[in-house]
């Protein structure tokens, strides 16, 4: 099935009636998958109310984390997938089916290591060549 007409579980939610946490990680013979993750700027459209958003988040398998903020914006949504098409999707929906007006997506690439002192002869956008 083309990922754009998914169903909440094909995206990594559990079929009514199985158990088990949708929000597990998903593993493999060699170890955790990597997952994608986004932080969603959203602004709510004028007769969108704040509940709409978050039942609809509750129900979202991508969902992971969300706040509301004071800002330009009304909440940033913490989303993780599998794949990037699964993210994609999941942000698309959040413009199509939860009211929101503005989805700005900013895409994770990896974590920034703060616990090793930094080099003062490498600049901090070089990172490691790991």
């Amino acid at each position: 099935m083309s990922p754009w007409r998914m169903t909440r579980w094909e995206r990594g939610d559990l079929p009514p009636g199985t158990d088990g946490d949708p929000g597990e990680r998903a593993t493999s013979a060699d170890g955790p998958q990597r997952r994608h993750e986004a932080l969603v700027s959203v602004r709510l459209g004028p007769s969108a109310p704040g509940s709409h958003l978050v039942e609809y988040l509750r129900h979202e398998p991508c969902a992971v984390d969300a706040w509301w903020i004071a800002a330009d914006v009304d909440a940033v949504i913490r989303l993780s997938a599998d794949s990037m098409t699964v993210l994609h999707r999941a942000v698309a929906d959040l413009r199509l089916r939860a009211g929101v007006e503005v989805a700005e997506a900013n895409y994770i690439l990896r974590a920034l290591d703060l616990s090793a002192p930094a080099d003062p002869r490498t600049p901090e956008w070089a990172g490691s060549a790991a």
